[in-house]
């Protein structure tokens, strides 16, 4: 707290109780209230007012952290705390300001770190305006894949896991999740919770796939015994529904009902006695049409 060195020595002790207890407050309402008692002391301090501007944001007052931010940065001259002040005006419901902040000068001179914080800020913007797409590639920086310094990029390797999840590529997301809890020495993000929890939703449906014996093809076994023990005795039945058409075919050929046995008084399936096949006529008999044994004419 070195600026505070500008004040008179009371009137600085005063206003750093008011910023530690801001520090220390677990309620982000009375931490802002601390601060709010220590701004009323020092207003001209650019550690003040960027003080005040953090509490507010914490508390959710997204209008007043965005009045004390500015003050900040008039005060300081510092573009770091750009990304806050996009983030407060997209929580304002001001898309459109919060992306002129992003991709404005100001953002281009920042340093690294800035400007990756406002490409964090930007994914959440386009997510906001239904572009799950834009918001996965708003993230695809080099120091995505950079392998160097991976320690201190937790947030974006969370945020971009986020955007993944948003996208329906949640095993994609699962994996940046796990690498935002492995940079996440300072504990910064719930990344660990987040594999938890998708984990336990993976774990969910392959009990729900073991739940459901069906085959690929959805047929369950014991139908499908069913159906083929169904068909068997339907092809019986037309078996003997063709042999017992074919042994009718047989008696009239005979010339006799289909369920009258030959004239002769032997069984149906015996040949006649003088030995000649059971479908020519007797020898005395005259044929069909009315004409001698002979063959002549009347």
């Amino acid at each position: 707290m070195a600026e505070l060195r500008t004040l008179p020595g009371d009137l600085a002790d005063a206003v750093a109780r008011y910023m530690v207890a801001t520090g220390v407050e677990e309620d982000p309402e009375r931490a802002y209230q601390y601060a709010v008692a220590a701004r009323g002391l020092a207003a001209r301090v650019g550690i003040v007012r960027e003080t005040t501007a953090i509490a507010a944001y914490q508390a959710g007052r997204w209008a007043d952290a965005l009045t004390e931010f500015r003050a900040a940065r008039r005060l300081t001259g510092r573009n770091s705390y750009l990304p806050l002040m996009a983030d407060c005006e997209r929580a304002l419901g001001r898309l459109d300001r919060a992306l002129d902040i992003v991709t404005g000068p100001e953002a281009r001179s920042a340093d690294r770190a800035t400007q990756i914080e406002l490409r964090i800020v930007e994914s959440g913007i386009r997510r906001d305006q239904d572009l799950p797409a834009a918001a996965v590639v708003a993230l695809q920086v080099p120091e995505l894949t950079d392998k160097r310094g991976r320690g201190g990029r937790a947030r974006l390797y969370y945020a971009y896991a986020d955007a993944l999840l948003d996208a329906d590529r949640g095993e994609e997301a699962r994996e940046w999740f796990g690498k935002a809890a492995a940079a996440d020495s300072a504990d910064e993000t719930d990344a660990a919770e987040r594999v938890e929890e998708l984990d336990a939703v993976l774990f969910e449906d392959l009990d729900d796939a073991w739940d459901d014996p069906d085959d690929a093809d959805g047929a369950d076994p014991d139908d499908e015994a069913d159906l083929s023990d169904a068909a068997t005795a339907e092809l019986d039945d037309e078996d003997e529904a063709e042999l017992e058409a074919a042994d009718d075919e047989a008696d009239l050929a005979d010339g006799r009902p289909a369920d009258e046995p030959p004239a002769d008084g032997r069984p149906a399936d015996e040949p006649p006695a003088d030995g000649r096949p059971a479908d020519e006529p007797p020898a005395d008999e005259p044929p069909a049409d009315g004409r001698p044994a002979d063959g002549g004419h009347g």
